[in-house]
């Protein structure tokens, strides 16, 4: 498999372990237009390719990934708004559905679409110093793209609300004691562990790992085909209300926003 018309991401092979890394660490890794749309594409290339076994996610720099470009959402045009939603459902479909288990490896702050990438993927890593959350209500925007879907697995509906009702930020400590994530390991040390584990299931009975993965993501897939097209639905609607434009013009006004409930 070819990947070398990916920009936005950094894609590495060693051995069968494909490493995949959001490539803006000037801006956090913070998703603009092209970033959105090769996410929207690498998994299903990933689908294809007979040498990877093995997905390893991570962010270049000192970032997992910051969430939205704010300025992309200013510049955004109706067209372009619709494009969006569609690539967004169609990030997590094909995340459930690739074979290859994916590794996350959490190098720093994981926020909105950031912290759905991670929580998506099979098993978890983040360094001792990242944060998660899922901040979509802080630019009053539904958390739509997936974190209404997967929040309620890992954590039960009541944390899941709170924590998407608030957009509260927390440590990788405290996601790892309420099950948000597997592992919290020193950072100097993230990719050493997240690498082990991605080599141990690369050369392991790959079939049965893989399909163990297809199993247990039906699960997932049930709860996506009840939730997202109606998460998405309603996040896009915000994308319009009064709320959300004082959001943005706060954030570029460096102020704390006033929301009207409008």
């Amino acid at each position: 498999m070819d990947y070398s018309r990916y920009h936005y991401l950094s894609v590495e092979r060693k051995d069968k372990v494909l490493v995949v890394s959001l490539n803006r660490p000037e801006s956090l890794n913070a998703i603009n237009a092209g970033l959105h749309t090769e996410i929207s594409q690498i998994f299903g290339d990933i689908a294809q390719d007979q040498e990877t076994e093995v997905v390893l996610l991570t962010g270049k720099g000192r970032a997992f990934c910051a969430g939205g470009d704010i300025k992309w959402f200013q510049e955004m045009t109706p067209p372009q708004l619709d494009a969006l939603f569609t690539e967004a459902r169609k990030i997590i479909i094909d995340m459930l559905e690739v074979e290859q288990p994916i590794i996350a490896a959490v190098n720093g702050p994981a926020t909105g679409l950031g912290a759905t990438l991670a929580l998506f993927s099979d098993v978890i890593f983040a360094a001792d110093n990242a944060k998660i959350g899922d901040p979509h209500v802080r630019v009053g925007v539904v958390a739509g793209d997936g974190g209404a879907v997967i929040w309620p697995w890992l954590v039960g509906a009541a944390r899941a609300k709170e924590f998407l009702m608030t957009g509260d930020i927390i440590t990788a400590q405290e996601a790892e004691r309420i099950g948000l994530i597997n592992h919290v390991v020193p950072a100097d040390q993230l990719i050493d562990k997240a690498m082990a584990l991605a080599n141990r299931l690369a050369n392991g009975p790959t079939k049965a790992i893989r399909w163990t993965k297809v199993s247990v993501n039906k699960i997932l897939r049930d709860t996506a085909n009840l939730v997202l097209d109606t998460s998405l639905a309603l996040e896009k609607h915000c994308f319009v209300t009064e709320d959300h434009k004082e959001a943005i013009r706060a954030f570029t006004e460096k102020r704390e926003p006033k929301f009207t409930g409008k």
